[in-house]
């Protein structure tokens, strides 16, 4: 595998699939990889607590992205209106672009990647799905966690945080004018995987 900086970054809306895309296409190449949106989750789950959101950004520490409990909605509601600050987006910044460019490559998912953290990267993807589709997969997974949660307002839940990502002054979530958008609304995850290592596959090539 090649040990230069070489990365991949993969934006898209929640419950795209972005994130299992990202950890598969890093174990396909080797490569590091990284949730963002763990960054925030983590920032919204002290919030929850009490904390100022900037102070709770600017200490951050790596060990806070393995709380289990970051993957509950109402931490998922607080990482996205935590999302819209420009200072905790300035403070969690550097971390993710040094994550970027470290050796051996890496992969990064979240909201602006390929438009403001790693404008440079060297191969961009933005994953996408119906909101409808996108609702479904969220609510399965809720479901199988042995949340009892409603179809219709996890439904709504996607629909405002799309409007909160998409329309937020700071980094608004878009497909970068070079990134190969990928839409998993008619596709087997196993089918969405393999064309993201093939776009993969066809920057890496060029990069050599």
């Amino acid at each position: 595998m090649a040990t230069a900086p070489f990365t991949v970054a993969i934006d898209g809306p929640a419950a795209a699939g972005k994130g299992t895309i990202g950890r598969a296409v890093a174990a396909h190449f080797g490569f590091a990889h990284l949730d963002t949106g763990l960054l925030y989750r983590a920032v919204g789950a002290q919030v929850l607590t009490g904390r100022d959101p900037i102070e709770a950004a600017q200490a951050l520490e790596p060990s806070a992205l393995e709380n289990p409990a970051l993957r509950t909605a109402d931490v998922a509601q607080a990482a996205s209106k935590v999302a819209v600050i420009p200072e905790v987006r300035a403070a969690l910044l550097d971390f993710q672009r040094a994550f970027a460019r470290r050796a051996g490559g890496a992969v990064l998912d979240g909201r602006d990647i390929c438009t403001v953290i790693c404008p440079q990267a060297e191969a961009k993807l933005f994953v996408t799905a119906s909101a409808e589709v996108r609702a479904q997969r969220r609510w399965k997974e809720l479901q199988e966690r042995g949340q009892n949660v409603d179809y219709e307002q996890v439904l709504e839940d996607v629909r405002v945080r799309d409007a909160r990502d998409s329309e937020r002054a700071t980094a608004p979530l878009r497909p970068a004018d070079t990134a190969f958008v990928l839409d998993t609304s008619e596709l087997a995850i196993d089918a969405a995987i393999a064309r993201a290592i093939a776009v993969v596959e066809a920057k890496r090539g060029l990069s050599v």
